[in-house]
């Protein structure tokens, strides 16, 4: 049983957040429509607290899925992101499980720092939400700890610290290296918008406590 002072029950990220834990997502798809096309990858990158309070990456945890029922797949989808379904390294999971995998640690990271509920961050931060909301309809998954409508979008964010939109520019801008090649891995992509995320909330004026 863990002791009751191990978990605090307002932590300095509770009360930065009014109780939500910033998550970083990332989603590869078959497409752009998230009712009809298949959700193919997602990572996910819990924001933590270093010893001075600032905003460090979290471990990262990620999923191949396998397209769901019903869901389509463009042909040119797959150009883009370089993802071969049939690989056998793939090792891809059904879209429940995939979810729950990378659920849990979110969850556990709530509970690190007393948050209520998670908030997903993403470059485009509709688009993953949707995404993913509709992987959770499908798939009938009872614990989503995501916000069902409210995010951190690292467009608006970028745009406003260094006046670029696009996520290669805005981290470039930030003064960081990107790597073309490793782009449209949602691992990749995860972890180099929470880098950004980090560097621009780190920034910003600590509100008054």
């Amino acid at each position: 049983m863990n002791n009751p002072e191990e978990i605090p029950t307002t932590s300095p990220m509770s009360r930065r957040f009014r109780g939500y834990l910033p998550v970083v997502v990332d989603v590869e798809t078959g497409g752009f429509d998230w009712n009809r096309h298949a959700l193919l990858e997602i990572a996910v990158v819990p924001i933590d607290l270093d010893a001075d309070g600032g905003f460090v990456l979290g471990e990262t945890a990620s999923a191949h899925l396998v397209p769901a029922p019903g869901t389509d797949i463009d042909p040119k989808s797959l150009e883009i992101t370089g993802i071969v379904l049939d690989h056998p390294f793939r090792l891809a999971k059904p879209e429940k499980e995939a979810l729950e995998h990378v659920f849990a640690p979110v969850r556990a990271a709530m509970k690190k720092h007393g948050c209520q509920r998670a908030i997903l961050v993403g470059h485009n931060a509709h688009f993953d939400l949707n995404f993913l909301n509709a992987a959770v309809t499908r798939s009938g998954h009872k614990r989503n700890p995501f916000h069902p409508f409210s995010v951190f979008d690292t467009v608006t964010m970028a745009g406003m610290a260094y006046g670029q939109t696009v996520l290669a520019r805005a981290i470039q801008a930030a003064g960081m290296e990107w790597n073309a090649d490793e782009a449209h891995s949602a691992v990749y992509d995860t972890e180099q918008t929470a880098r950004l995320f980090c560097k621009i909330a780190n920034a910003w004026p600590k509100p008054a406590a």
